[in-house]
């Protein structure tokens, strides 16, 4: 008799069906049973409103997580940079896949690089993070560009650029990567330029935390040094009692002598949107071998941006 079907819940646009449709092709190799997918409509999804005008945090994942907790859905697929930093009481991130690219990109008019978009140029994002770093680096090389805030999904938003309406729009690469649509790209955003949001490129594989059996199969598609990444990254989110819709990057790279990883760091940058104003640091150790560690080291870092009046900042934004 054929094993009942595991149910993934998962959002209805493009990118999170495809992300949704990889991580059921890899639960179904791992455990051996078929993955339908359950799609959830999020407010997120149906809010027209800029992130920051809603809160941000957990409109992409909070009608999964009431799923999961209904037991209308076995597991969900989450976007890790759109998770709150407190996990609910009840479910548990079963598994960290490998991350994928962490980059912001652009796509531009006429295939151009950021450095070479004409004077005036309108760059589209609904990303705070995006728009401080974008203005600050403009600012301090000379560059003249409005950053516009928009919404909508990848299709939505890349029109926006073919119908000239604005000179480029910034994605992630990620995102791009996963719907077969990075031949778009015109300019990868170093990170010296752009830091990632906290989690970026990530997945977040979630259950119930009581089923003890679903959490082992998951588990088999954890990547360790990706959760420890990410935990570290979303640890000064926390710290800095900042939401994922706030003007906040982070990357912990991992530091490898030949094949043997041997230290991680963690950058983090906060910023007031016009660019006028940041906070950028950074620190290095060991790579953490627990959470524990990998926790410490996001608090730690917050605690010198907090010292520089990192919070003074993010507050600037919302006044």
């Amino acid at each position: 008799m054929t094993e009942k079907a595991l149910r993934l819940g998962t959002r209805r646009s493009k990118l999170a069906m495809a992300q949704s449709g990889q991580v059921a092709e890899a639960v179904r190799q791992v455990t051996g049973r078929p993955v339908e997918l359950v799609e959830i409509t999020t407010y997120g999804d149906t809010s027209r409103e800029h992130l920051a005008q809603i809160g941000g945090t957990g409109v992409f994942v909070t009608a999964l997580r009431d799923a999961l907790v209904r037991g209308e859905v076995d597991f969900a697929v989450h976007s890790l940079k759109d998770l709150p930093t407190a996990q609910p009481q009840g479910l548990v991130l079963a598994a960290i896949p490998k991350r994928e690219d962490p980059r912001d990109v652009i796509v531009a008019r006429d295939a151009l690089k950021f450095t070479d978009l004409p004077r005036g140029a309108r760059i589209g994002t609904g990303s705070p993070r995006r728009m401080a770093q974008l203005n600050a680096y403009a600012r301090a090389h000379g560059l003249d560009i409005e950053t516009v805030p928009i919404r909508g999904n990848v299709d939505t938003r890349i029109r926006y650029v073919h119908d000239g309406e604005l000179d480029a729009v910034v994605l992630a690469a990620a995102g791009l990567n996963r719907i077969g649509r990075s031949d778009e790209v015109t300019d990868f955003l170093s990170v010296d330029t752009v830091l990632p949001a906290p989690g970026q490129g990530a997945l977040a594989i979630e259950c119930a935390a009581d089923n003890a059996s679903l959490i082992a199969s998951l588990g088999e598609l954890d990547d360790p040094l990706t959760r420890a990444a990410v935990t570290a990254e979303r640890s000064l989110l926390a710290a800095l009692e900042a939401g994922c819709s706030a003007p906040v990057g982070a990357l912990a790279d991992l530091l490898a002598d030949g094949q043997i990883v041997k230290e991680m760091r963690l950058r983090g940058v906060v910023g007031t949107t016009d660019g006028t104003r940041m906070v950028q640091l950074s620190t290095t150790g060991p790579v953490p071998q627990t959470e524990t560690q990998a926790i410490a080291l996001g608090r730690d870092l917050a605690a010198e941006m907090l010292a520089q009046g990192a919070a003074g900042l993010m507050g600037e934004r919302a006044q």
